[in-house]
């Protein structure tokens, strides 16, 4: 039974290209239904009841997993049966059915105009400070996933035209535009490290290539230097420079297609914070809408 979990996480691993992380989730949520059907006696996934799968969806959801994840998990389920039924090894799928609790969408939170004017200005022009303001400015500018920034390199760049291709979920390329201060501030940079085009552009003090977390921990200390003091992470840069574009534009097909996103349903979040903005402007100018202090 381990070794068919095996066998589909190389699967979605060699021919869907999945990223770690999210080859990390499913097989979480696969180990998880290997250890209940350990429990029950199970010795082959065709034995495997709906009811089982259900009951062990209810523990979880008494652990208090979070209605994202328990949805996730049993997606992960429902296609681990879908590949044993291609090889012949099940013949129903015991997660079809499954019901999980209501996923309530929270609007992300985002940064103003102002707020990421002071975030990304960073101080200095010693290497630290060069590297990190070009970090901050293409993160902004372009609305990167932090994955996606880790894995820029110099030859990914057409600093000339002010583009950069990203290669994004499920090994998915796209170009996306970078912004002028974004181009001042990797020029410095590049013109600082002397980097050859095979080098990664996320670089530590040390010239080791930066991981999520290590940006995180930059963003993190850059965002209480430079006085704000809400939560700040690399997915807040990419919700502001989405909400800010949205905004101004309104057009939210081209927002799709700069975040990278299949379903233009998962965009549409920000038009309810462009809404909130129309909302605020309403109450403040409308005549018969202002409320009092």
């Amino acid at each position: 039974m381990q070794s068919a979990i095996d066998r589909y996480l190389a699967k979605l691993r060699v021919e869907k290209g999945y990223a770690p992380g999210t080859l990390d989730n499913y097989a979480r949520s696969l180990v998880r239904l290997l250890e209940r059907a350990s429990a029950l006696q199970i010795g082959d996934w065709s034995q495997l009841q709906p009811a089982q799968a259900q009951a062990l969806l209810a523990d979880l959801h008494r652990q208090q997993l979070a209605a994202g994840t328990l949805r996730h998990t049993v997606s992960a389920w429902r296609g681990f049966f879908k590949f044993l039924a291609g090889e012949g090894e099940v013949q129903a799928n015991p997660a079809v059915g499954l019901r999980t609790p209501k996923l309530r969408r929270k609007l992300p939170e985002v940064l103003d105009a102002d707020e990421m004017g002071q975030l990304v200005e960073v101080p200095g022009d010693d290497p630290e400070a060069v590297r990190d303001r070009a970090l901050l400015e293409l993160l902004y500018s372009s609305g990167l996933r932090v994955s996606e920034l880790c894995g820029v390199r110099w030859a990914d760049f057409d600093l000339a035209g002010g583009t950069l291709r990203v290669t994004g979920k499920g090994s998915k390329t796209r170009m996306v535009p970078v912004g002028s201060k974004a181009l001042e501030a990797l020029a410095a940079l590049r013109a600082q490290d002397r980097c050859g085009d095979a080098d990664p552009l996320a670089r530590g003090a040390r010239g080791k290539p930066l991981t999520p977390n290590g940006v995180r921990a930059r963003l993190k200390r850059r965002a209480q230097e430079q006085g704000i003091w809400k939560r700040v992470y690399p997915h807040l840069l990419r919700h502001s420079c989405a909400s800010h574009l949205l905004e101004s534009s309104g057009d939210l097909r081209a927002v799709q297609e700069l975040l990278g996103h299949a379903d233009i349903a998962t965009t549409q979040v920000y038009t309810h914070l462009d809404f909130q903005h129309l909302a605020k402007v309403y109450d403040a100018a409308h005549p018969r809408a202002r409320r009092k202090p």
